[in-house]
């Protein structure tokens, strides 16, 4: 019975010893107490009361030593936790200012992604439009190279006619030269205001009196002989009239004292007229004139019938 009293102390001892760990550990105070409770019990301390071996009380001692050994590990233990669940709320409060950040910075990344998903969208517009650009270039340099060549064809053909302008000029110049130095020789002749004039025995050459123009003077009225003042070409025409019916009817050109052209016809029941041209080649001083021949006649009044023609077409 004893012996159970005295393991019922040790655990009373024990549970108060722990207890007194947990509120702040045990003091001397305390081993008294526990000695109180074990006379209480009635365990006595002393060794002539009990049946208590010394060992028993060297182990409760040690056993007291080990719970206070506990009891200040459990408080370390107790204090470290502490610390640790200090730096857990600290690192919780870092952890929740690092998903605040990680969120902000979450959100700022999709408006950048959207801002870049926008810029790509743009970018692939301005593309698009370099490249219509680009096309628009290459067609505006192929129609400039177009334009330069057409430019410098038309130029290269300026330039061509520009020197054969050069040339017309001078060929010009050089006519008018000529032109100014040449005479200026034509003349247009009516025959007379009297009506007819023949028929005579003999060939006569018909004085044209009716001068309409003679320019450089070479028809000399009064004889009716044309004189070429220069060698050249010259020009020469005539028409004549005849009033009378069913007669011949002749009229001759004559280049010095030669016929170069005969004009005959028969006029029947009614007057006729004849005409006729023609180039000659005369030197200087050479004589051109109209003959009437014997047994012919002509005729011309006011309205100019029977005319005679001729100019220099170029000297020689």
């Amino acid at each position: 019975m004893r012996r159970a009293a005295a393991f019922l102390a040790l655990l009373l001892c024990l549970y108060w010893t722990r207890a007194q760990g947990e509120s702040g550990g045990v003091t001397v105070n305390d081993i008294t107490q526990t000695e109180i409770q074990s006379e209480i019990l009635g365990v006595k301390s002393t060794s002539d009361q009990t049946n208590i071996t010394p060992d028993i009380w060297a182990e409760l001692k040690e056993l007291r030593d080990m719970a206070i050994e506990h009891s200040l590990e459990l408080r370390n233990s107790k204090s470290k936790m502490e610390k640790l669940e200090q730096e857990n709320t600290a690192i919780q409060a870092r952890l929740t200012a690092s998903e605040y950040k990680n969120a902000v910075l979450e959100a700022r990344m999709n408006a950048s992604e959207n801002e870049v998903e926008e810029l790509k969208i743009e970018s692939a517009d301005m593309m698009a439009r370099l490249n219509i650009s680009e096309h628009v270039m290459e067609e505006l340099k192929r129609e400039n190279t177009d334009l330069l060549h057409r430019v410098t064809s038309v130029e290269d053909k300026n330039k061509d006619m520009m020197a054969r302008l050069k040339i017309c000029e001078n060929e010009v110049e050089e006519l008018k030269r000529q032109n100014a130095d040449q005479p200026k020789v034509a003349f247009s002749l009516g025959l007379t205001d009297k009506g007819q004039i023949g028929p005579f025995i003999t060939d006569i050459t018909l004085k044209f009196s009716k001068v309409i123009t003679n320019f450089g003077q070479a028809y000399s009225p009064s004889t009716g002989l044309f004189t070429a003042p220069v060698r050249g070409a010259y020009y020469f025409s005539f028409t004549t009239l005849d009033g009378r019916s069913n007669v011949y009817r002749r009229v001759y050109l004559y280049h010095n004292d030669n016929r170069v052209l005969f004009s005959y016809n028969y006029s029947a029941n009614t007057s006729e007229s004849v005409s006729n041209s023609l180039v000659l080649q005369m030197e200087k001083e050479d004589v051109v004139y109209m003959v009437l021949p014997g047994g012919c006649s002509v005729y011309d009044d006011r309205d100019d019938h029977t005319t005679f023609n001729g100019f220099l077409l170029f000297p020689l």
